[in-house]
C-alpha cells in the first residue's frame, strides 16, 4: 500500500509526493513471502531445478499464513513444513519410478528406437546392412542368441549405427 503522510494526514495516493513529504511503503509479511515465492519461481526457471518449485510453494503458504494473521514463527513453520513436505515428496516419487533408459536407447530422444526393420543377411561378426527409411544403414545385433534373418526391432542408435534385436512375435 503507498501511503503519502503530509501534515499528520495520511492518504493513498499514485501521485508523486510534493517536495518535503514523506514516501512510505508498507511492506507486509505476506509481500515478502510472495516475492520470495517469486524469485524462487525465477531461479527454478534459470536453474531448472524441480525442488526449488516446492520450496517456493513453501513460501506461497508462508504468505497465506500471513494473510490469515499467523505470527511470524508460524508462518516459517507452515512453510518448513509444505515446503520440506513437498520436497521429501518429490524425492520419495521419483525414486519410485524407474530410471529413464540411457540416451541412445531412449525413445524421447531417438524416434527411431522401436521401430521395425528387415534383415535379409547378417556377417558372421553380428553385424549387417539394412535398407531403414529409404537409406542404407549400418546394423549391429544386440539381442540374445545368435542373429537370424528377418523382422528385428531397433533398440538403440550408436551413431549412425542401429543396435538391433529380434521381434516380438
Amino acid at each position: 500500500m503507498t501511503v503519502l503522510r503530509h501534515g499528520g494526514v495520511s492518504t493513498l495516493a499514485g501521485a508523486v509526493p510534493k517536495r518535503g513529504e514523506e514516501f512510505a511503503v508498507d511492506w507486509s509479511a505476506s509481500t515478502w513471502w510472495w516475492l520470495v515465492c517469486g524469485a524462487m519461481v525465477a531461479a527454478e526457471l534459470a536453474t531448472g531445478t524441480f525442488y526449488l518449485l516446492m520450496l517456493a510453494l513453501g513460501a506461497a503458504a508462508s504468505a497465506l499464513a500471513a494473510h490469515a494473521g499467523m505470527a511470524v514463527t508460524g508462518q516459517l513453520v507452515v512453510g518448513a513444513l509444505v515446503g520440506g513436505g513437498s520436497v521429501a515428496a518429490w524425492h520419495v516419487r521419483r525414486g519410485r519410478q524407474p530410471p529413464a533408459a540411457e540416451a541412445s536407447a531412449n525413445r524421447d530422444i531417438h524416434l527411431d528406437v522401436g521401430s521395425p526393420v528387415h534383415v535379409a543377411h547378417w556377417e558372421p561378426d553380428g553385424s549387417a546392412r539394412v535398407s531403414y527409411r529409404g537409406a542404407g544403414w549400418d546394423a549391429r545385433f544386440a539381442g540374445t542368441g545368435d542373429p537370424v534373418p528377418g523382422e528385428h526391432v531397433v533398440r538403440a542408435v550408436d551413431g549412425n549405427r542401429l543396435l538391433l534385436d529380434r521381434a516380438p512375435h
